[in-house]
């Protein structure tokens, strides 16, 4: 395994080329450095120990003074006054460079890379090793660390050579564990991964590869065929798994070799490399299937939710046409027979001609005959009109088409509640016991008394299938809100689970905190007192401010509104005469170009970590590149190019083209350009970066669960959310594909730290991608907030207690006051969190779309 090749090694062994301003930078010392200088024996030691001090500062390693660069020798002489002084490599001792070495790590605070140090690294190189990052990314951080830890970093062999050690231990012991755990019974499931078993001649292992994204009932079968397949693989493996403790990030690594490699590549691994593979492919896709029984669960249900209200409100509409038909007819029938008795009875009172005993009779008669039946309809539909039950019979009706797309996996998932005696989760057991068949002797006690008063009829007789609708109803709740979960799933496990374990919290808790660069954070007191402090002081300059404001303004109650700005209409200069004259250019030139300045295509590296690294024509990279980018394809983009061949092409794809590997290929562009002066023009403050991110939408026409349906969007099509990040220079730093129902709040976090080239200063969104926790991670995280949120009016505004503190004429004043107790109590696990996100464990997204998704009243959220 070659972790760096020649070129990087060369560029790392060897000092660093300065550029004018560089050289200026690294090459300016204090005093004392000079004084330390000059009183050197010789003019050779003079300028070599300054030489080992610029060095240093800038890449905190030593060289060989045969590497020493020309251009850095005169530098350095000028500043001792000795312009005619030659440097000879060979007069400077290793002796003499040794103890002038250690003067430098003393001045600049450092210490030498020690044993000690090699072990604290070999430490970390094992930590890294077991979430499976790439071997050049493991180098990089470990000079990070070092660094960090304010050691000397040594030569590129001593750091390649400890990480070759520490993946090679990992791999050793995890063959050893595979031996030592794995039954004959399991081994021969694993065994049965490698067979043919159908009249296509497909392996098992490949059928198991792709998930389906449909909700038809008849594919929805076929999930759960596949599901008690995983299922019963899984359990056999399980005690195997947990001994590998591979954790989500090794069972990811290993599941993708195994979807990417075809199956003669996985048949010439070992045996016992093969089978933890298999293994982890298994645990993979069982965690994978879950989510997408889940995910199929709750799309079907909002769609159901969807189809029951609209035929709701068709039925009401009919209902109201119908009524005003009869009002018309009313209408009518009360001119004609009401008004017109009204008329015939005075007539009959005016009568001389008849006693008071025969108006009476006769007036009778006339009231007699006056019943109006459409006014009796009337009165009865609008008595019945928008009553519960209508809406109850349309979910009866609409039940079967449920039922055959939701019994079977209600049937096959097995949840965990979050309280051990669970009445919902007895309603589940009780349907699963059943086999879908339900009768009055059903558990109903996790409904509600309306809904529970529903299912009987007025005959007495029950209604199992709206007994049926009104559990899926509830179990989507349920799974949504985090009273259910799925122990064995990638995105519906629960909450604690995302978080660093709480044994190894409490047992590393200094160590995660250091590496986390949260020891401030350690007591809330003073925490608690400098945010009390800058709100109280955020009351006063916004209330002091406020007759400065022209957009400002107060309604006769009390609230107030803001009045976005019109932009500024003056036109700018056109920048067309700074342009080439020809406007085509090829792509595949563009992209080279970009390449030559930044390296990107060294990014595309293969996906197993252990992977001696194969030379990759730069034709097919781009190539691969422009076909996924440009939506050609890749079979096509082969077709239409010039030496390649399908299967190259398709090869170089398969392994390169991971999702890390292109936002890191990125990153190399976005690095290239932040080193440019040009682009920085655009920071309105020096020193201080702007970024912001937003959500496009685009239709999706295939089959998928995390498209949505949003007509507002996509009419009657579904579609997602593009949500990319951009900073004010506009470099476009993160991008990922979400879900167009998901709030992108849940993802505000993601882009923030995935980027080690842009650091936000300060972050914007619109109101979607705003939440008052992301407020306060953002705060822990080191990032201001500033959303752009509608009717901010309308935000509840805090103050610390007491709240008396409030001055009566503040116009814009707090509503509530902060738990300051409720943040005591549950400080350690707000730190916990936090560490998990800086630490790269878990993603935010994956944290607070279930942290969202839980009741309001968790401790956490409210945190």
């Amino acid at each position: 395994m070659r972790i760096l090749s020649i070129s990087e090694q060369e560029a790392f062994d060897k000092p660093p080329l300065f550029d004018h301003e560089q050289r200026k930078q690294f090459f300016s010392f204090p005093n004392a450095l000079l004084d330390i200088a000059r009183g050197l024996r010789t003019s050779n030691s003079q300028i070599g120990f300054l030489l080992l001090c610029g060095y240093f500062k800038a890449s905190k390693c030593f060289f060989l003074p045969q590497d020493f660069l020309q251009r850095d020798i005169e530098a350095v002489s000028r500043q001792l006054g000795l312009d005619g002084a030659v440097f000879d490599p060979n007069d400077y001792t290793e002796t003499t460079r040794l103890r002038q070495q250690k003067i430098i790590l003393e001045f600049y605070g450092f210490r030498p890379f020690d044993s000690e140090a090699e072990k604290w690294l070999g430490i970390e190189i094992t930590a890294m090793a077991g979430v499976y990052l790439k071997p050049k990314l493991i180098f990089d951080r470990c000079v990070d660390f070092l660094v960090q830890k304010r050691v000397q970093v040594p030569k590129s062999w001593v750091l390649t050579e400890l990480i070759r050690v520490g993946l090679s231990q990992r791999k050793t012991a995890l063959v050893m564990v595979m031996d030592a755990n794995l039954t004959d019974k399991a081994r021969h499931l694993l065994d049965t991964l490698f067979t043919r078993s159908d009249e296509q001649n497909h392996y098992r292992l490949t059928l198991l590869k792709k998930l389906s994204q449909s909700t038809k009932p008849t594919r929805v079968k076929e999930s759960i065929a596949d599901f008690g397949t995983l299922s019963a693989l899984y359990l056999q493996l399980e005690s195997i798994l947990a001994a590998l403790n591979l954790g989500h990030a090794g069972i990811r690594y290993y599941a993708g070799s195994v979807i990417r490699a075809r199956m003669f590549q996985l048949q010439q691994r070992s045996k016992a490399d093969r089978n933890i593979h298999a293994a982890a492919f298994v645990a993979h896709q069982f965690f994978r299937i879950q989510d997408n029984l889940t995910d199929l669960f709750l799309s079907v249900m909002a769609t159901f939710q969807t189809v029951a209200t609209r035929e709701h409100k068709e039925h009401l509409f009919e209902q109201r046409k119908t009524q005003s038909q009869q009002l018309k007819t009313v209408i009518g029938e009360l001119d004609a027979s009401v008004f017109g008795l009204i008329r015939e009875i005075r007539h009959l009172t005016d009568n001389g001609a008849l006693s008071d005993t025969q108006k009476v009779d006769q007036i009778r008669t006339l009231l007699d005959q006056g019943k109006m039946e459409s006014f009796e309809q009337l009165k009865d539909g609008l008595t019945q009109a928008g009553q519960a039950q209508d809406w109850y019979g349309i979910l009866e009706k609409q039940s079967l088409r449920l039922q055959n797309r939701l019994t079977p996996i209600l049937k096959a998932l097995t949840f965990e509640p979050i309280t051990p005696a669970d009445k919902l989760a007895e309603a589940i057991k009780h349907f699963k016991t059943q086999d879908g068949i339900i009768t009055d002797k059903a558990p109903t006690d996790f409904l509600e008394a309306e809904e529970s008063a529903t299912l009987v009829r007025e005959d007495g007789t029950f209604r199992p299938s709206l007994y049926k609708v009104f559990l899926f109803q509830h179990v989507a709740e349920a799974v949504k809100s985090g009273h259910l979960n799925l122990p064995q799933s990638y995105k519906y496990r629960p909450m604690d689970s995302y978080l660093i374990d709480r044994e190894r919290w409490q047992r590393d808790k200094q160590m995660l905190l250091e590496r986390a660069e949260l020891t401030g954070f350690i007591d809330p007191e003073p925490v608690l007192k400098t945010l009390d402090a800058a709100l109280l002081r955020q009351y006063q300059d916004t209330n002091a401010a406020i007759g400065n404001n022209p957009h400002l303004h107060f309604r006769a109650d009390g609230s107030f509104y803001v009045h976005t700005p019109a932009l500024d209409a003056n036109a700018t200069g056109t920048l067309q005469e700074l342009f080439p004259q020809r406007h085509d250019v090829p792509l595949a030139q563009v992209l080279d170009t970009i390449d030559q300045h930044c390296g990107m295509l060294s990014a595309f590296g293969h996906w197993q970590q252990t992977h001696t690294p194969q030379t990759v024509s730069r034709p097919v990279l781009l190539a691969g590149i422009m076909g996924l980018g440009c939506g050609i394809g890749v079979r096509k983009m082969a077709r239409i190019s010039s030496r390649l061949t399908e299967n190259e092409l398709e090869h170089v794809v398969n392994w390169r083209f991971s999702l890390e590997n292109i936002r890191s290929a990125n990153d190399r562009v976005l690095k290239a350009m932040d080193a440019m002066e040009l682009p920085n023009r655009y920071r309105r403050e020096a020193g201080r970066l702007h970024t912001a991110s937003d959500g496009q939408k685009f239709e999706v026409r295939s089959e998928s669960l995390h498209a949505s349906r949003s007509f507002k969007y996509f009419g009657q099509g579904q579609g997602v959310s593009a949500y990319t990040f951009v900073d004010e220079r506009h470099f476009l730093w993160h991008s990922l594909m979400i879900s167009a129902a998901d709030r992108e709040s849940a993802y505000v976090i993601d882009g923030l730290m995935r980027n080690d080239v842009v650091k936000s200063d300060i972050h914007s969104t619109d109101t979607h991608g705003y939440t008052e926790t992301i407020f306060g991670i953002t705060h822990l995280l080191g990032f201001s907030f500033a959303p752009r949120i509608k009717g901010i009016g309308k935000q509840t505004l805090y103050i610390f207690r007491p709240k008396n503190r409030a001055d009566p004429d503040w116009k814009i004043a707090p509503d509530k006051t902060v738990n300051a107790d409720l943040i005591r109590e549950n400080w350690d696990d707000l730190l916990r969190l936090v560490a998990t996100i800086k630490l790269k464990e878990n993603t935010a997204s994956d944290i607070f779309r279930r942290l969202n998704s839980y009741s309001r009243q968790h401790a956490l959220y409210q945190t």
